[in-house]
């Protein structure tokens, strides 16, 4: 009975199994604790082209304020706002100001209603140094997706700037039960748009993103067993995938979205498959005495991350996917839910080092020799997810009293609530 905490999922189906059964980890830096030390935007007033309009300086103004939230958000730049609308007939003198008073980039836009409805959008972003636009973009939004092309124009910029990928346009998923039951929810990285993506009246959980964010495979029991199922975005449809009696619990997508790796149980203690999804073909990974679980792909889709308890305590493991060879690369009293980072360097888990201890959130790079904790003194720490560029991570956590998604930077700072959501929520997965 000590190994009921093996995993997450477990205690979740606890209830049910018991009758069924380019990217860089920053540590400590120091820029983005001193904005004197990052570029300078100068995010000025986005205006309605006509004036009279309440409804076009309305979505002006929640345009300009989703963009600089995300620019904020990104850590990537000291942002001034609430700058004067530009003279658009006289720049040379404002780039001039600016740059005394080290505005390194100045971002501005007109949005206009269309004879369609829709909104017409000019957005530039001006180098104040050499006076010239970098970035002069037009594009259309619909009043439901403005907020999504403010994301988007907050990545491009990001691009452009740092030559990274930016992280405003994605979303998590996870699973809550506000409802009274368990379903699938998701909603954007900073906290809007919440929405409801399952009604199976029943336990779901464990969302897994594919690597191209248009499907999320998780498990349900609508069926009344563990089964896997998937949520066609573009579709909008839910399809099953894997309905064999027994246990069938997502891990993890490969990063070519052709394969799942996942925990299965065929009459025997779970054990790690991988099922092809072009084939359907299942290929068993692990036969260890013991229980193998939550799997999850490295990011160039040759090793996979587990938990097993083959050495005693559940533990975290790495095996090459080639030789099915597996070598341990922890030491705690208990772990769980081993995600590795997009770039390859780190694996966050979640675990305790001693029986008493809270359950926290650690990084540890694939050796096993460096281990550092990211949470401490606030509540259980569980689930944690790693965002597209690998500086953030989303997790769960009862700091508040109820179960809530927290995200924090990949060095433990700054951890903030991503959304007041009624019910707890659980198994966060971060979208590629």
């Amino acid at each position: 009975m000590k190994f009921l905490k093996f995993t997450a999922a477990f205690l979740l189906l606890l209830p049910v199994l018991c009758f069924a059964r380019e990217s860089d980890v920053y540590i400590g830096l120091s820029a983005k604790y001193n904005p004197n030390a990052l570029p300078k935007i100068g995010v000025a007033h986005f205006f309605a082209k006509n004036e009279n309009s309440a409804e076009e300086k309305q979505s002006a103004s929640q345009l300009a304020s989703v963009v600089r939230s995300d620019l904020l958000r990104s850590r990537y730049f000291d942002v001034q706002d609430n700058l004067p609308k530009p003279d658009l007939n006289n720049l040379g003198p404002l780039f001039s100001k600016y740059r005394k008073e080290g505005i390194d980039y100045l971002l501005f836009a007109e949005i206009a209603q269309s004879a369609e409805g829709q909104w017409d959008i000019k957005a530039f972003l001006y180098d104040t140094e050499s006076q010239k636009a970098i970035l002069a973009k037009n594009f259309k939004s619909s009043s439901k997706s403005l907020r999504r092309s403010a994301h988007m124009l907050a990545d491009q910029i990001v691009k452009l700037l740092m030559g990274k990928r930016g992280i405003a346009d994605t979303r998590i998923a996870f699973a809550n039960d506000s409802t009274g039951r368990k379903e699938i929810y998701m909603v954007d990285y900073d906290g809007y748009n919440l929405t409801k993506l399952t009604r199976d009246k029943s336990i779901s959980l464990l969302p897994r993103w594919s690597s191209d964010s248009s499907k999320i495979f998780y498990t349900t029991y609508r069926r009344k067993n563990p089964d896997v199922y998937y949520i066609d975005l573009k579709e909008g449809k839910i399809k099953p995938l894997i309905k064999t009696r027994g246990l069938n619990l997502i891990g993890g997508v490969s990063p070519d979205d052709k394969s799942l790796v996942l925990t299965l149980s065929r009459g025997e203690n779970p054990n790690i498959y991988i099922k092809d999804l072009d084939s359907g073909a299942m290929r068993r990974l692990t036969d260890k005495y013991g229980v193998d679980g939550s799997p999850s792909f490295s990011p160039d889709g040759k090793y996979i991350t587990f938990i097993s308890n083959r050495s005693g305590n559940p533990q975290v493991y790495i095996m090459n996917l080639a030789t099915q060879e597996a070598r341990r690369i922890t030491k705690f009293n208990w772990t769980d839910s081993p995600q590795w980072s997009p770039n390859g360097d780190w694996i966050v888990f979640s675990g305790r080092q001693a029986p008493n201890h809270p359950i926290d959130i650690f990084i540890t790079d694939i050796t096993g020799s460096q281990v550092r904790q990211l949470t401490a003194d606030a509540g259980w720490n569980e689930d944690p997810t790693w965002s597209p560029d690998g500086r953030f991570i989303a997790f769960t956590t009862t700091r508040a009293g109820k179960r809530q998604i927290y995200i924090m930077d990949a060095d433990g700072s700054a951890p903030h609530l991503i959304a007041n959501i009624r019910g707890n929520s659980f198994t966060p997965n971060w979208s590629k």
